[in-house]
């Protein structure tokens, strides 16, 4: 993984991505168990000049406070952080098979928010998971307006053939499905729109990946490529050049700079 950083690096890359189903199990093949932060810092060792180091995704549970403290300490690793929860119900996270302890996923994001105050938080909820009542979805919409993450990808549950959660009793209608999948997103619009707002007057650093129609296209610490917002800035930039933009606007996705 290093060797791969440094290739990238002299090839000009200016941001990588460590990417895994769960980053945080890394080493754990070889006995460690909390290898991630040290992972890092090899890197950054070895290639100082790196702008950006992105950690894509972490478990709740096994977000070790050495991990927060690597992010904190390291300016180059991008103060963003994606938590798959999937839900904040105990009930409907036990039928999932998933760890219910949504009090200690309050006391990281706590803990998070305090160490690193302008992290960058996103998460991914499914609705209609099989047995979800109203009231289990009414809870998810409290949690998500208590933490009003940053960022939020909302999925309406499918049955995968072979999957035990395909033959559970309590299958959810599609047009219920559908109808939690609309509000859950509307709500974090909303969310999302002040997130946003709350960037404006920032100075923030910009890797641009395109422009056209007078406009440069590009990304901030706060966006993964591919699934988050952009930050669109007036005039021509090459590609791959690192800006900074002073944030003139949010909108719902965007920034403005």
């Amino acid at each position: 993984v290093v060797r791969e950083a440094q290739e990238l690096v002299a090839q000009g890359v200016k941001e990588i991505i460590l990417i895994a189903q769960d980053t945080t199990a890394y080493g754990r093949d070889l006995g460690q168990r909390d290898a991630l932060p040290g992972l890092i810092e090899e890197i950054l060792a070895s290639v100082p000049v790196l702008r950006w180091l992105r950690i894509l995704y972490s478990y709740p549970q096994h977000i070790t406070s050495r991990l927060v403290d690597v992010m904190a300490a390291r300016e180059q690793v991008c103060h963003y952080l994606d938590m798959p929860l999937q839900h904040s119900h105990p009930e409907v996270l036990r039928r999932m098979r998933r760890s219910p302890d949504i009090a200690g996923v309050r006391h990281l994001i706590a803990t998070l928010r305090q160490w690193i105050p302008d992290i960058a938080l996103r998460t991914t909820f499914i609705v209609g998971y099989p047995g979800e009542t109203e009231q289990e979805f009414a809870h998810l919409l409290d949690f998500m307006r208590e933490i009003a993450f940053d960022k939020v990808g909302v999925f309406a549950y499918s049955p995968e053939a072979g999957t035990p959660a395909a033959t559970m009793p309590g299958q959810v209608p599609d047009e219920v499905k559908e109808e939690r999948f609309r509000r859950a997103m509307e709500l974090q619009q909303g969310i999302s729109l002040a997130r946003n707002k709350a960037q404006v007057g920032r100075i923030l650093p910009v890797l641009v990946e395109g422009q056209g129609d007078g406009l440069s296209v590009g990304r901030s610490y706060r966006d993964a490529p591919a699934i988050d917002g952009m930050v669109l800035v007036p005039g021509a930039v090459s590609p791959g050049e690192m800006i900074s933009a002073r944030i003139v606007q949010g909108l719902e996705y965007d920034l403005v700079g």
